[in-house]
């Protein structure tokens, strides 16, 4: 392969780590938001998510621009094929994290509910879920990939547990089902983080193995001695 070719490749490379710096850098300060009740964390999380949208859009040109002029390989197509979805899942963890700003200063204008002990705990899980991913991406790391894909059942785990908690709240003091609501969209969206997260790792094992293990249930057990056990 032509120096030309591999600086095209490295800048897909470059930008698409560009873009995963700036999506776990909002997904982190969104949470700092809920849980520091910072409006404004909050307006930074969704004035940065404008910048996120314009790189996917950047990395995707690239890959069409790489693949009408090179005709790539087998192994050149999988690459293109993976930056795209990639930059495709960190745009929709962007979208998750300005989704959690908006509730937080929603909820900051409210007294607090109940401790916020089990939403950070899925946040910490599911934003070491996004590091690891783009690490395997970087490394190759087949290995990583599926242990992160394993991941994502406590996660899923604890997202139900946090429901049936708040769902209990709504139906014992209704003066607190908006705020329930509130902290159950949350939850959802940083179950979402860790789904986003997962199909990035699932990309990584393609784009290494050229194997879909998108929907292999063997590689979807819970972690020994996780929240899904």
């Amino acid at each position: 392969m032509s120096q030309f070719w591999e600086q095209q490749l490295a800048d897909i490379r470059e930008q698409l780590l560009l873009m995963s710096g700036l999506t776990e850098r909002n997904l982190a300060l969104a949470m700092r938001a809920l849980v520091e009740r910072d409006d404004k964390l909050c307006d930074t999380v969704e004035a940065e998510d404008e910048q996120i949208d314009q790189l996917e859009i950047h990395i995707d040109e690239m890959v069409v621009t790489y693949i009408s002029t090179h005709g790539p390989i087998a192994r050149d197509c999988r690459l293109m094929l993976t930056a795209s979805k990639i930059s495709n899942n960190l745009e929709r963890i962007a979208d998750q994290a300005t989704k959690i700003a908006r509730r937080a200063r929603e909820l900051n204008t409210e007294p607090l509910l109940k401790p916020l002990i089990d939403i950070p705990l899925m946040a910490d899980i599911a934003h070491e879920m996004l590091r690891d991913s783009i690490t395997a991406y970087v490394d190759g790391n087949n290995e990583l990939a599926v242990e992160i894909i394993a991941r994502d059942r406590s996660v899923d785990a604890i997202n139900k547990q946090l429901a049936r908690e708040l769902t209990s709240y709504m139906i014992e003091s209704p003066q607190t089902i908006t705020r329930a609501l509130k902290l159950m969209t949350i939850s959802g969206a940083i179950e979402r983080v860790a789904d986003h997260a997962t199909n990035i790792a699932e990309e990584v094992f393609y784009l290494n193995r050229g194997r879909d293990i998108r929907h292999d249930p063997a590689l979807k057990q819970p972690v020994p001695g996780g929240a899904g056990e």
